[in-house]
């Protein structure tokens, strides 16, 4: 069969409904998993990891998960406990995401760290690690247990690379990608590439998967890094201008710095050292990102990771799990419009 060559940007308002239909049924059972398994003796637990969870978060990577296990064909039900286990390991990284970060907003609500404190929202990031290691324990499989683990241990990786580029404007483009492929992206890789492992398809199908998943992280980062200047709080979920003001030096911020006079070059430097986060300093930073081109390259270049996403999924057939991801891509991409 003669897979169909899609190009991004061709349909108008891409929406994650397709893929939310397609996978409806099975993520009833992977919530079913997630609620069991977020039980505790001890009450805050299941309270504070259900405050996070039940946010109105889209589920994006673990619906990955099924998504790409329907288009490989699998007939079992192995990926619900594997799903399960990824959104454990992505809210738990939240969780402390939000006390390194001081955020105070999440998908709109108080972050757990503003009602709990930040000493149990790094105590239940651990208990949600833990737990998702029972998941991947419980499959059986070294090999999935060495993609997931892996790519526990990588997004730690990120997560301390990013806090050592943190205010630091000089920050070079490479490291900036080498955080988002650590941070954002490895979690997307393994949760589609197991679907592959559990299914028992060949290596090559492994890594178009992982490929897709690796491009989509990466251009939804991209995005998510835009818009953090380009946006609202209704749309983004948390405060405006959040990155600007905990001095991230996010790409958007490295091409305007590396673009402009030098007045604005101190500009930056003053703003990523904290020193310039009125609401004032970031109309004048969005003013800056503009006019060098720089949010404009950045959307770009989401749309490039974007585009190689879709065109791992090449060696697929059509239907209707491969539209369905096709689609994500292209609502990931789309947000920033």
């Amino acid at each position: 069969m003669t897979a169909t060559i899609h190009q991004i940007g061709a349909r108008r308002q891409p929406s994650l409904d397709p893929m939310v239909a397609l996978v409806a049924h099975e993520m009833n059972a992977v919530n079913s998993v997630i609620l069991d398994r977020m039980k505790s003796d001890i009450p805050l637990i299941p309270e504070l990891a259900g405050h996070l969870i039940a946010g109105g978060g889209k589920r994006m990577r673990p619906m990955l998960t099924v998504a790409c296990a329907r288009l490989v064909g699998y007939l079992g039900n192995r990926h619900h406990r594997l799903a399960a286990a990824v959104e454990f390991i992505h809210t738990a990284t939240l969780l402390h995401d939000d006390v390194v970060d001081g955020s105070d907003l999440r998908r709109g609500r108080r972050t757990a760290n503003i009602i709990w404190g930040n000493p149990a929202s790094v105590l239940v990031g651990d208990f949600l690690f833990s737990r998702s290691f029972e998941l991947m324990v419980e499959d059986g499989s070294l090999r999935v247990l060495r993609i997931l683990s892996g790519a526990s241990a990588v997004i730690a990786e990120g997560e301390v690379n990013q806090l050592s580029a943190q205010r630091r404007v000089d920050t070079g483009e490479e490291q900036y990608l080498a955080i988002i492929g650590a941070k954002t992206a490895a979690l997307f890789a393994a949760a589609c590439r197991i679907a592959a492992v559990v299914a028992e398809r060949p290596e090559a199908e492994e890594e178009a998967l992982d490929s897709y998943g690796r491009n989509l992280g990466i251009a939804f980062q991209l995005i998510d890094d835009a818009i953090d200047y380009a946006s609202d709080a209704e749309t983004m979920g948390k405060g405006v201008g959040d990155d600007f003001r905990d001095g991230k030096v996010t790409l958007p911020v490295i091409l305007a710095h590396a673009r402009g006079a030098d007045a604005d070059k101190a500009f930056w430097r003053d703003a990523m050292m904290g020193h310039r986060i009125s609401d004032a300093d970031l109309a004048h930073a969005t003013g800056l990102l503009r006019a060098t081109g720089a949010l404009d390259d950045t959307l770009a270049r989401a749309r490039v990771y974007g585009q190689r996403a879709i065109d791992a999924l090449g060696r697929f057939p059509d239907g209707q799990a491969k539209a369905a991801l096709v689609e994500a891509v292209e609502f990931a991409v789309a947000r920033a419009y």
